[in-house]
């Protein structure tokens, strides 16, 4: 564990020094492809993604996918060290992507790499895919098609490795609220602005009518508004956008639907690709969770396991509180801490799979 542990610190510290912006990720993805190769692995490679299987393929298996990302956010103005320099100091690495989702994708690299080893009753399968901090096409959403259906996926990212096992959705919906255009002075026309307040005053008191056991309830909020060009004509049209972070139990349609009832303003969904998730309450992890004293919960931030069709939960080592912020960094033990938590809940997956086939 000691000579994994350093080796995976040195590699995450390669990571870290290469600029890896989504859409901009060729270099780290060259990086994990030589590391697989480094280790005896027949990679596989679309786009900037970038997979393997621990042994042989077999069909009559199930799959246990890995994945964590190894795109970055771009650093903000806010840094006082170089982004890219991989530096420790106080038991903390630092730089750009080392918390999200670095850690997470180079401990799941090292289990992978442990766990290739042993005689498994699944196939084992590591990802680590591009564009998910923009939710690229060329990312998770490409590999879909690609790879063989997950009997259950396993995301890295910064949970304090608490095993997230439901994740809220994002949908984004344009609003149009008819008015009639006329002169200001006169008082003529139907002002969209003043129809618009009462959707406004309904969407900051609406209360979605079902309730998440993991997350609460769905919540809407409007985050843009536009109407009108000039000072002394009433708007005849006025347009707002709402942000839906909804729970698993509303699929978008049903969220937008109960939303429609009781707003004025055309509805018009962006899209419909980022969907809440969560694992079903007979799935075999819920038993390896209680077996491993792993804390459960509902994850508020969006990850891949919105573009995954199959059962996932979301577990790795760091804070989520650190992502996105100025000189991110990772604890030293908690990489090593997430190898290890990778490396129990891998066997006993694999323990409980040969007692209940």
């Amino acid at each position: 564990m000691d000579n994994s542990a350093q080796e995976a610190i040195q590699v995450l510290k390669q990571l870290i020094a290469l600029p890896s912006f989504s859409f901009q990720e060729k270099a780290t993805a060259d990086l994990i492809e030589s590391i697989l190769l480094q280790k005896g692995f027949s990679s596989q490679r679309e786009g900037n993604n970038v997979w393997a299987f621990a042994q042989s393929f077999d069909p009559s298996l199930p799959t246990f996918w890995l994945n964590s990302h190894h795109d970055t956010v771009k650093p903000n103005t806010g840094y006082t060290r170089d982004p890219f320099s991989p530096d420790i100091e106080a038991g903390k690495l630092f730089g750009l992507g080392a918390n999200d989702a670095g850690a997470s994708l180079i401990a799941l690299l090292f289990a992978f790499i442990e766990q290739s080893q042993k005689s498994l009753p699944y196939n084992l399968l590591f990802i680590a895919s591009a564009e998910e901090e923009t939710s690229g096409q060329g990312g998770m959403s490409s590999l879909i098609p690609l790879l063989p259906v997950a009997e259950l996926v396993l995301v890295g990212e910064p949970t304090q490795m608490k095993l997230a096992v439901a994740e809220k959705g994002l949908l984004v919906v344009d609003a149009e609220i008819q008015g009639k255009a006329g002169h200001a002075a006169r008082e003529e026309g139907i002002n969209a602005i003043y129809e618009a307040l009462e959707d406004l005053e309904i969407i900051r008191n609406f209360q979605f009518k079902k309730s998440s056991p993991y997350l609460g309830k769905s919540k809407v909020s409007c985050t843009v508004i536009r109407a009108g060009e000039q000072h002394n004509t009433v708007p005849a049209v006025c347009n707002y956008v709402l942000d839906l972070r909804v729970t698993e139990v509303y699929s978008h349609e049903e969220a937008l639907e109960e939303l429609r009832s009781v707003l004025k303003a055309d509805l018009t969904p962006r899209s419909l690709r980022l969907r809440s998730s969560y694992l079903p309450k007979d799935h075999l992890m819920f038993e390896v969770a209680r077996q491993l004293q792993l804390d459960t919960f509902g994850s508020p931030t969006l990850s891949d396991q919105a573009l995954i069709p199959y059962p996932s939960v979301k577990i790795g080592p760091g804070d989520s509180a650190r992502s996105h912020t100025a000189d991110e960094y990772i604890f030293i033990d908690e990489l090593k801490e997430g190898i290890r938590g990778y490396l129990q809940i891998l066997d006993e997956y694999a323990r409980l799979k040969r007692i209940n086939p």
